[in-house]
């Protein structure tokens, strides 16, 4: 390639991203122009992409995990062709901009992730890259690689000192997941100063043991050593992290390799200077020079040209394997057919128990032969979590048509993998550990909740009911954290029946993640003759029960304690106190009802109302209203047999006919 039309894209790039900072008055200029290089290199030499067709399935993608460093992604999407234009550009940062200060998926064409959260991208690529090696092993053939590309991305001395990096890298050595490629920027500042204030560690070393391929690149703005690291990473079985030696904020004579560049606008005075010290010839600011246009504008043939090949063999793929070419655009499509919802199974009361959680499995099992995308597993718990599919393998370096993945006691490092293969698409991805530990994956289901996608949570031992493990392990606060999360379904079924319609709501949401929490004890199942259905459950809160026509007194109750909601009736019918007891699963899918279905379940006129759950009150006042009672657990559990916590935290039907008794007077 022309040497002057590199270094004159490269530093259009990087004069870019250091102009829309300056303009915004905030943002990270640095990052951007210390890895113009890399993004210039892999956008038009290496990746196959085509900016026309964001969505294309076999495109490389690109995760900017460090993703401060944004405006490198918008400069280079912008050249590239993307639906991202010299005033969106302008615009970085500004409200209902498509170029935030972080990039968000489905906010920017071409942008892959939500990344910013340090290492989360770079544990979502992982995901993407087991996404893709299982659609592979599916679909490909000898003479068809239909699904058949590469992961790139680029991650900051911040993702690889957050945990979750640590997590993902090692399972992806463990995994062998090649075709997934990084560069470390190893600009060697931080936000405080030098790295070295708190990173010594040897990261070649680090991620050989992990089992990762290490390739060093010791001047970035040498392309001859760019282009050598991506040839050579593309000989290697494993994946690939390329150490890359950058400055950042190159080209500044006052701010490069320093903190300064990190996270604030350079100056007019020294984006002056930078520019003369980058030979830059023009006066305008977000100039983008003749020659870089035309020469971006050259490549559109071969953008569109790597689909366009790529539709010519699926059209003879298609030919050959119409039944797999069709099962594939399903999956891709989202469209699951009714098959699944015909296995889902039907528990009678027939005087046995059943854990939520190991109803949940028997959900799983059910439906997985007719959704053979629905693939998961959990974090070293699947015994207990019952996430375990019984007539499939595990997914493994020797086998990537594994279905049941082993994500090993990495819980932040599974949330975030799950996010990357619901980003990916075609596969519906889910999870289990404890509830208690959904406190280490919270990071990756804000994330999920922010991107709107797909990712299912299953979360067990859902209170003290899971008794002598002790307070370390039975959650009290997690229930009332993870509702405050916007744009997530929280499902706390109380028998197997609602299980099974909790599983349901969680394979038809795609907007939006889904978090089960379930139960480790064994509950009664709800007699579905004698009770409304539990395929109310979708509607959030529904009437299970109600005495007559004319209740003086409200029970809400989820999970375990809508038993002893149950059993409290009794009591109080006996009493002539007449009631409805209202099965309230999901909050957020309550509130998304109308307003008339609320007022029917919760009539305003009716006062008089009790909330149970075994954990914090808190959120609960909305429903029962100023005269109402929550009973609850506001404080932290104790190690002991089920029956005497429940007894001691006062969990019982004797307190519910109690604090009935004095709100009903």
């Amino acid at each position: 390639m022309n040497q002057s039309i590199e270094n004159l894209s490269i530093n259009t790039i990087r004069l870019l991203a250091a102009e829309a900072v300056q303009k915004a008055n905030s943002g990270h200029p640095g990052m951007p122009m210390g890895c113009a290089p890399i993004a210039f290199s892999l956008y038009t030499k290496f990746m196959k992409h085509n900016p026309k067709n964001p969505k294309w399935i076999n495109r490389d993608r690109f995760i900017l995990s460090a993703g401060h460093g944004s405006m490198l992604l918008y400069s280079i999407l912008h050249l590239c062709g993307y639906e991202i234009s010299l005033d969106d550009i302008k615009n970085f940062r500004q409200w209902k901009s498509i170029t935030p200060g972080h990039p968000e998926y489905g906010v920017t064409p071409g942008v892959e992730t939500t990344t910013g959260p340090l290492g989360q991208g770079f544990a979502n690529a992982v995901g993407m890259a087991i996404a893709r090696n299982y659609l592979a092993s599916l679909f490909n053939k000898d003479e068809y690689k239909i699904i058949d590309h590469y992961i790139f991305g680029i991650c900051g001395d911040g993702d690889l000192m957050e945990g979750v990096s640590h997590e993902a890298a090692s399972l992806a050595g463990h995994l062998k997941l090649s075709k997934l490629i990084f560069f470390y920027d190893n600009n060697e500042i931080t936000i405080d100063g030098k790295t070295s204030l708190a990173f010594s560690e040897n990261i070649q070393k680090r991620f050989e043991a992990y089992g990762w391929c290490v390739i060093k690149i010791n001047d970035v703005n040498d392309p001859t050593e760019i282009e050598d690291a991506v040839f050579n990473s593309h000989k290697s079985d494993k994946p690939v992290l390329i150490i890359t030696n950058t400055h950042i904020g190159f080209g500044s004579p006052n701010k490069q390799d320093k903190e300064s560049a990190h996270g604030s606008p350079l100056g007019e005075a020294e984006i002056e200077l930078t520019k003369k010290n980058l030979g830059w010839k023009y006066e305008e600011k977000f100039f983008i020079p003749e020659e870089v246009t035309e020469f971006f504008s050259s490549l559109k043939f071969q953008f569109t040209k790597y689909e366009d090949d790529w539709n010519l063999l699926y059209e003879s793929y298609k030919n050959k394997f119409p039944e797999l070419a069709n099962q594939l655009e399903n999956f891709v499509n989202g469209e699951l057919g009714d098959d699944w919802k015909a296995s889902l199974p039907t528990f009678v009361d027939d005087g046995k128990k059943i854990a939520t959680r190991q109803a949940s499995g028997k959900v799983l099992n059910s439906i997985a032969p007719h959704l053979e995308n629905l693939i998961g597993g959990s974090a070293d718990l699947a015994p207990s979590n019952n996430t375990y599919l019984s007539n499939y393998p595990a997914f493994s370096s020797e086998n990537y048509n594994g279905r049941n993945f082993h994500f090993g006691v990495r819980e932040h490092g599974m949330g975030s993998i799950l996010n990357g293969m619901a980003l990916y698409g075609g596969v519906i991805p889910y999870g289990g550990t404890f509830l208690v530990f959904s406190d280490y994956l919270r990071p990756a289901i804000r994330m999920a909740a922010l991107s709107h996608i797909r990712s299912i949570f299953v979360m067990t031992h859902d209170s003290i009911g899971l008794g002598e493990d002790g307070p370390t392990h039975q959650p009290v606060e997690h229930l009332a954290a993870l509702r405050a999360i916007p744009n997530v379904i929280v499902i706390r079924p109380a028998d197997a029946n609602e299980t099974v319609a909790a599983w349901k709501v969680a394979i038809e949401t795609k907007d939006k993640p889904v978090i089960l929490i379930l139960s480790r004890q064994a509950l009664p199942v709800l007699d579905q003759t004698k009770y409304s259905s539990a395929e109310n459950l979708i509607n959030g809160g529904y009437i299970l029960y109600q005495t007559n026509d004319n209740p003086t007194l409200i029970i809400l109750a989820t999970g375990s304690e809508l038993q002893l909601a149950l059993n409290a009736v009794k009591q109080l019918e006996e009493m002539y106190v007449s009631c409805s007891v209202v099965s309230f699963p999901s909050w957020e899918l309550f509130e998304a009802q109308s307003p008339e279905y609320k007022e029917a379940v919760l009539p305003k006129k009716i006062k008089s109302r009790i909330a149970i759950e075994a954990g914090v009150g808190q959120g609960w006042h909305k429903y029962v209203g100023d005269k109402g009672k929550v009973i609850s657990i506001d404080k932290f559990g104790a190690s002991a047999p089920e029956n005497i916590l429940y007894e001691e935290y006062g969990i019982t039907v004797d307190r519910i006919v109690s604090e009935a008794k004095k709100i009903i007077k």
